[in-house]
Order: structure tokens, then sequence, then C-alpha cells
């Protein structure tokens, strides 16, 4: 039990400052995520218009 209570490094500031560091990796990650899910679409939408540019029998590329 006593070294449980030598524990000082995890004091309530520094859980909060870990908590606020992982917060803004979350919110980083999530603003991230929405513009990746837009160029997915994005590329999804010009792979599909190439493609069926391609059985129409234009020369796209």
């Amino acid at each position: 039990m006593l070294p449980l209570l030598q524990l000082g490094a995890l004091s309530p500031p520094a859980i909060l400052v870990g908590l606020l560091a992982i917060a803004v990796v979350l919110l980083v990650g999530r603003l991230v995520m929405k513009v990746a899910w837009r160029l997915v679409i994005i590329a999804i939408i010009a792979v599909a218009v190439l493609w069926i540019l391609g059985m129409l029998g234009f020369q796209v590329i």
C-alpha cells in the first residue's frame, strides 16, 4: 500500500493537464477525419465519373 501513496505525480493538476491533452488530440483527430471523409467521397465520385465515361467510349486518361 505504501508505493500507492507515493504517487505524487498524479496530482489533480497533472490529471487535468493529461485529460486536456487527450481532448485536444481527439478534437484535432475529429477535424482531420472530417476532411478525410470528404476527400474519400470526392475520390469515389471522380473514379465513378471516369469509369462511366470510359464505358461510354470517351478517352479520358
